[in-house]
């Protein structure tokens, strides 16, 4: 009897505190429904604000013990919130802009990340100690750099029109989703590396671990999507149930994130590949109204999960225990989170604004007659100044152990990271919209992105190809050409090349529209 009554009461003890986080997901619905409108606040912040709201009351009626009623557990995050988040992303993006534009995206994305977590590691490595804040590791000012090199772009792309803006807009999403990808790949290949000797062949043993878990995840999620694709279109669930469309799909795409974590890949960039290899072939291989079920549902996971992200960092900003445990002064505490900003916007800025200048030299194309403008890369380089949802499970993952720390230096690690999502997103998410609209008015036409939804000529969707046909001085001319045109336009080019080989020989066994069809 004694044991029925504790288990109920443990019952009672777990009930509530997710019945009342429930009701403020709720809440965070219907205010950030009624502020949709203006478009100054979006869930983010809103989250944040009712995070904090509710976190102030919870400390209060606790009388100053606790400010949240849930405690964060970084598994929970990697496991159950991040793989809706990153394959919604995937399955939503717009494949022909983000193809298009893939040097670009990889530049910012990939090659971005590197030099701003250069930046900020050796930054924090060398005014920290100089500030009085001491006690990291090597490893964990590595992390550091990760951390907080990654992005957050929801406060842009809310306010950001992609009809008015379709090229800013897909190379400000299709950055931060690399950007993500980039960022947990590179803080799990330092978890890796011997960092009691760093020499130059510590630095190429990184970047080989980079690379190998870039490809092998990128192909793992590559191939669960195909056979994704493969399965529905020869199966057909459709003619007995829609309902098995929809869970082969959600399940194969959580299965891919899963097997990446258990062979220590990177689930985050597989679930990605293979939420676009499901947009770009399952999706066509499903009933009519599976395919529109299908864009709600993980639109819905996706959103669910991010607010939930958001509503913790503004009740856990009040969580008493992890101030007091800091043990540092006010004034160290405001110059180390005052130093991670100064060197976050520094960061960004070393490869913004040299890495566009290689962008419009390398994307000369026809469809893209005008290059990025300096208006067009201050709002890129804005637009990845927030910080969200990774760079808080990342600091918990590197600094506690299941959302606890008794360790004063870890503890004003993570005080810092909440403090900088905090004023990154609330400050620069407030100030989004009135930049974007005084650099980008939206009664100009962006005409340098026009190209992005016309068709190409049709001379160039049918670059030469050699044939046995013809003469081999017209193969060696027709050689010629299309190597002129890989070294002048390469993305250009090779994507001409995909979309002939894609409706020849993938989408009759994968599924999929011909190009004919309008692309989704």
């Amino acid at each position: 009897m004694f044991e029925l009554v504790r288990n109920l009461v443990h019952q009672h003890e777990q009930v509530v505190p997710v019945s009342v986080f429930v009701a403020l997901l709720c809440l965070c619905l219907v205010i950030g429904h009624l502020l949709e409108e203006n478009r100054w606040v979006n869930e983010s912040i809103t989250a944040i604000i009712i995070g904090s709201i509710a976190g102030t009351v919870i400390l209060l009626l606790s009388k100053g013990k606790s400010s949240h009623i849930l405690r964060f557990d970084e598994e929970l995050f990697f496991i159950y919130l991040l793989p809706p988040i990153i394959f919604n992303a995937g399955f939503q993006v717009k494949k022909k802009q983000f193809f298009q534009n893939f040097i670009t995206i990889m530049l910012f994305g990939v090659i971005g990340v590197f030099i701003s977590s250069a930046i900020v590691t050796a930054g924090s490595w060398w005014l920290f100690p100089k500030l009085g804040f001491g006690g990291l590791t090597p490893r964990e000012y590595l992390a550091v750099g990760t951390i907080f090199s990654s992005t957050d772009t929801v406060c842009t792309l809310q306010v950001l029109h992609q009809d008015e803006n379709p090229l800013l807009y897909s190379l400000v999403f299709g950055e931060g989703v690399v950007n993500d990808a980039t960022s947990v790949v590179l803080f799990n290949a330092i978890q890796q590396i011997d960092v009691s000797r760093v020499n130059s062949k510590t630095f190429l043993k990184l970047i080989g671990d980079f690379i190998y878990l870039f490809s092998t995840s990128t192909a793992l999620g590559v191939g669960f999507g195909l056979v994704t694709a493969y399965l529905l279109k020869t199966l057909y669930f459709g003619r007995h149930s829609t309902v098995r469309e929809l869970a082969i799909m959600v399940l194969m795409a959580y299965l891919s994130y899963m097997l990446a974590e258990l062979l220590v890949l990177s689930g985050i960039l597989t679930v990605f590949f293979c939420g676009i290899l499901m947009s770009h072939y399952a999706w066509y291989n499903v009933t009519e109204s599976s395919r529109i079920t299908t864009r709600h549902i993980f639109a819905m996971m996706s959103f669910v999960a991010e607010t939930f992200i958001f509503l913790y960092v503004g009740m856990d900003a009040l969580d008493m225990e992890k101030w007091k445990m800091t043990r540092l002064s006010p004034g160290t505490l405001m110059c180390s989170f005052s130093t991670l900003v100064l060197l976050i916007l520094l960061g960004r800025a070393a490869f913004v604004f040299p890495l566009s200048i290689v962008s419009n030299y390398m994307n000369r194309r026809p469809n893209r007659p005008r290059p990025l403008t300096f208006k067009h890369q201050v709002v890129i380089w804005w637009a990845g100044l927030m910080r969200g949802a990774v760079s808080i499970a990342l600091a918990f993952k590197q600094f506690t152990f299941s959302g606890v720390t008794w360790d004063p230096v870890n503890a004003a690690m993570i005080t810092n990271t909440i403090i900088v999502v905090l004023f990154t997103t609330l400050v620069f998410g407030f100030l989004t919209k009135p930049l974007i609209l005084c650099l980008l008015p939206h009664r100009v036409t962006d005409t340098s992105d026009g190209g992005q939804g016309s068709k190409s000529p049709k001379e160039d969707l049918t670059l030469p190809l050699l044939s046995f046909e013809e003469s081999a001085t017209t193969n060696i001319l027709r050689a010629k050409n299309s190597l002129s045109m890989l070294i002048g336009r390469p993305v250009y080019t090779v994507h001409s090349y995909w979309r002939k080989f894609d409706d020849k020989y993938m989408r009759p066994i994968f599924g999929g529209p011909r190009s004919s069809l309008p692309e989704c």
